[in-house]
């Protein structure tokens, strides 16, 4: 007879999860975000090698694997299929059971057809309802599965004792009443969340878990509880002797209360009898709840511990240093409450001003560089270092000025110069200002002429200063073309220094065939902040400069034969040959919208975008990468990530409250119809007066069978349809916040303002694409989606920018603007080289057919540049220019 308290799982042996079994170990490393060299392997298509962490889980103990395959760069479905395929014939691996972990319902589908024996999905939710719940939990009993149930609903993750108890009982409800599932394959996860982060709403965190685990195992009759136990400890990142106290600590408590199996690093816990007692208690005042101070005590241990877990001085010892010591501390661990004190009692031994910074002050940034350049700090980290940089340098700011008065010091003139500056028409600077501060941590000179600068005053100011290097900043397309001018223009100059290049849009391949060519003095793509130091340091060593740049040279003649090959071998078709293949519209019907012309939104409240953000970009911006929110749970960045989200967050808070931005946008629909690739907007519902004419690229390249080669044009049908049109800004207010931040020396938040801007803007028009789909225009009125499914972009219809891939061309936008008056329904201005400022905007775009879709144009033909020209009524030449990104 079966025990009715057994959970019955199996790879190729059977595992038997009882009350005696004591703690399941399910193995993390094959998850794609728990483990930086399974991450790697798989990215590089290294699969087979993966197989090896899947066996070294199972050999270190792990009863469970987890294998997770959530990535973007990656097609999860396919890369799980052919890892589950490559780890069953490997009977060492496939004797445990599997855990498919995903975040995607058609990856979870895609494994449990691959899986031999009796696995596990992680997980289910109700958060999208009980529709979706009921159904995703019949097709887990259909393959025989058992599942992993988040504590998370419509209303979002439970986070306290009330809300995990309530969600779990409706889940257990549905699917033991409902769907018939076997109770005993139910593992409930009601939450790991960090605990210590400073914040008090966290502070029972852990404790609501254990008793909301006491509260499952007494009333949801033979189901399991599971949890990531890595999570309890993000807040300490880096110091690896209070998490392993902590995980040891969590474990401890959460098995007596019941917890039957959990995700654990087995490297990161150790023995709880052994945790040093003074340690264990202040560990446990936290998880328990049992002291008010609880956190700043745990604090103040885990920063007097070292790794080894040697106890060391107090949190405040530091402070009876020398003042030289004092002063790099600061430096290195960004504390700005007591540079001014320490650079004062400095000049008292040290009385000239350049000596402070060329000695104790350089020593700690050095120790920074050194620290970041090992991947033991992180960007965030280096910037609040600046910070503190910067405020000690303009505290001593007037005794360098005197001293140079008095001694007429040339001790300035020493320092080598580099000058930076995003090209003309172009205003964003968030990551030039990032290498600024990161080149200007390394005792460089640097001058900034910030956004939509000329190749003259480059030029100009390059010899004015005698810069060393220049470096120049775009993030849209017609900033590359910009870039070629400028080098071209510096080569008849004759300037001798070293160019580098950066930005989103840049690349290696594109300074190696178009930029390097215009300059002979040496040209070098710098691909982020973190490698500007490394690429700075050795232009400017005499003895290897030469030799540096003799190999860039020789990897970018590489590149340029490379791309030369492909340009013989990609094949194109005319473009008549094109629009013979052109995708045909199917039969639809056309949904009217509620009005057409334009609508105008004024002082938008940021706290309703706040749910509208997306996270991920920011924190690439930041140079964290991972996905968000799965990015807190990274072993490498997940601590500084989540430091840098509570920070994040802090500033969306003063913008709200001190309403330091503004947020306006304008929307228009229009009657249109397709006429070729252009699409004709009308200003009359009869459609015989045309209002504007909007022209749109096609597909070249070779397709495969019954592939059409797509113009956006191809999504409005020819006879009566709709197009709608939308430029939003959050930006407005942002020039003057980020110049009060610089003028305090805090270039931390500047960039911190800048990039939550950003982020704003993408939030507004999502907002808007929603509020449009739904209400306005109103061909989805019925849908109902998660934030998580609307970056995804789950809904009907798209909305494309101007510069996008299906859409590459920015000069459109100024028919946009025309259209829509956005200069003056938004404030938002459009620079000659047709980018938006301020820089937080987006515009662009609506196309509701259900059959739109976003794609590349990728490379075209002469025939196209030409055609583009005649249907836009501008010269050939000009067009050459607009399209010079997309010729092969």
């Amino acid at each position: 007879m079966k025990n009715k308290d057994i959970l019955e799982l199996s790879g190729l042996e059977p595992l038997k999860v009882t009350t005696i079994n004591n703690f399941i170990n399910i193995g993390e490393r094959t998850n794609i975000t728990g483990s930086k060299k399974f991450s790697k392997l798989i990215l590089n298509g290294k699969f087979e090698d993966a197989v090896t962490v899947a066996r070294q889980q199972v050999e270190n103990g792990a009863q469970i694997i987890d294998i997770n395959m959530d990535e973007a760069m990656l097609d999860g479905k396919s890369a799980m299929t052919h890892f589950l395929n490559l780890i069953a014939s490997e009977p060492d691996i496939s004797k445990v059971p599997v855990m498919i972990d995903s975040s995607k319902w058609e990856i979870i589908e895609a494994g449990l057809q691959c899986l031999q024996g009796k696995g596990i999905v992680n997980s289910i939710s109700l958060k999208n309802g009980e529709d979706e719940f009921i159904n995703q939990a019949n097709l887990i009993k259909l393959y025989g599965a058992a599942v992993v149930v988040m504590a998370f609903d419509e209303k979002g993750q439970a986070d306290n004792l009330e809300r995990r108890i309530e969600i779990c009982t409706r889940s257990y409800d549905l699917l033991v009443n409902k769907v018939k599932f076997n109770s005993n394959d139910i593992i409930f996860d009601p939450n790991i969340l960090t605990v210590a982060t400073g914040l008090e709403e966290h502070n029972n965190y852990a404790l609501d878990f254990l008793n909301a685990t006491k509260w499952i195992k007494k009333n949801l009759k033979n189901v399991k509880v599971s949890g990531g136990v890595s999570n309890i400890s993000f807040s300490f990142r880096g110091n690896d002797t209070v998490r392993e106290a902590m995980h040891s600590a969590f474990l401890y408590h959460a098995i007596k209360a019941g917890m039957d199996m959990g995700i654990v690093n087995a490297g990161m816990i150790t023995v709880y009898d052994e945790i040093e007692p003074e340690l264990l208690t202040r560990i446990e005042d936290v998880l328990l709840n049992r002291r008010t101070d609880a956190t700043d005590r745990l604090i103040e241990f885990a920063n007097s511990v070292k790794s080894s877990g040697v106890k060391i001085k107090d949190e405040l010892e530091w402070r009876k240093q020398n003042p030289s010591d004092r002063v790099k501390h600061s430096l290195v661990n960004g504390i700005s409450d007591f540079i001014e004190t320490d650079v004062s009692d400095l000049l008292e031994t040290m009385p000239n001003p350049i000596n402070i910074i060329e000695g104790p002050m350089m020593d700690g940034m050095n120790i920074v560089g050194e620290l970041f350049g090992s991947g033991k700090m992180f960007l965030p980290q280096v910037v609040k270092s600046a910070r503190v940089m910067k405020k000690a340098v303009a505290f001593l700011e007037p005794y360098i000025l005197l001293e140079k008065e008095l001694k007429k010091s040339n001790a300035e003139d020493k320092n080598v110069k580099i000058l930076l500056a995003t090209v003309k028409g172009d205003v964003h600077d968030i990551g030039k200002n990032i290498v600024g501060v990161i080149l200007a941590c390394n005792n460089y000179e640097i001058t900034d002429l910030g956004v939509m600068v000329s190749s003259e005053t480059i030029i100009n100011k390059a010899k004015e200063i005698n810069a060393d290097i220049v470096g120049l900043s775009g993030l849209i397309t017609p900033s590359l073309e910009e870039m070629v001018n400028v080098a071209s223009e510096m080569q008849k100059a004759g300037l001798e220094m070293p160019l580098l290049i950066g930005g989103a849009t840049t690349s290696r391949l594109h300074t190696a065939v178009k930029i390097a060519p215009s300059y002979s003095n040496g040209v070098v793509h710098v691909i982020d902040a973190s490698k500007s130091v490394q690429v700075v340091n050795k232009l400017l060593n005499k003895n290897n400069k030469n030799d540096f740049l003799s190999k860039i040279n020789s990897e970018y003649n590489e590149l340029v034969i490379s791309h030369s090959k492909k340009k013989t071998v990609k094949e194109l078709l005319t473009l008549e040959q094109a629009r013979k293949n052109k995708f045909k519209l199917p039969d639809t019907k056309i949904i009217k919208p509620k009005f057409t012309g334009n609508k105008v939104f004024k002082n938008i409240d940021f706290a309703l975008l706040r749910d509208y953000i997306d996270w991920t970009p920011f924190f690439q911006t930041w140079e964290l990468k991972g996905k968000y929110p799965k990015i807190f749970e990274d072993e490498y960045v997940g601590a500084e990530a989540l430091k840098l989200y509570n920070e994040a967050n802090l500033i969306i808070d003063k913008i709200i409250k001190e309403k330091i931005l503004t947020a306006n946008a304008v929307i228009g629909i229009y009657n249109a119809s397709r006429n070729g690739d252009d699409v004709i907007v009308y200003s009359n519902e009869k459609r015989n007066e045309e209002k504007e004419t909007f022209c749109f690229l096609r597909q070249q390249r070779k397709m495969g069978d019954e592939i059409p080669n797509i113009s956006l044009a191809d999504f409005i049908n020819d006879g009566d349809d709709y197009i709608g049109f939308f430029a939003v800004t959050t930006g407005i207010g942002a020039d003057e916040a980020v110049a009060d931040y610089r003028q305090k020396h805090d270039d931390y938040n500047a960039i911190m303002l800048k990039a939550i801007a950003d982020r704003f803007a993408e939030a507004l028009a999502e907002y808007l694409h929603k509020i449009v789909r739904t209400e306005i225009w109103g061909y989805n009125k019925e849908e109902l989606l998660s934030n998580e499914e609307l970056i995804d972009e789950k809904y009907n219809g798209i909305r494309p920018a101007p510069g996008y891939p299906a859409c590459p061309e920015h000069s459109e936008k100024k028919k946009i603007f025309k259209l829509l008056d956005v200069e003056e329904n938004t404030g938002i201005i459009l620079t000659e080289n047709f980018a938006m400022h301020p820089a937080a905007a987006v515009c662009g775009y609506y196309f509701a057919s259900p059959f739109s879709k976003y794609f590349s144009v990728g490379k075209i033909l002469n025939d196209q540049i030409n055609d583009y020209a005649l249907r836009k009524g501008i010269e050939i030449d000009l067009a050459e220019k607009l399209l010079k990104p997309l010729v092969l």
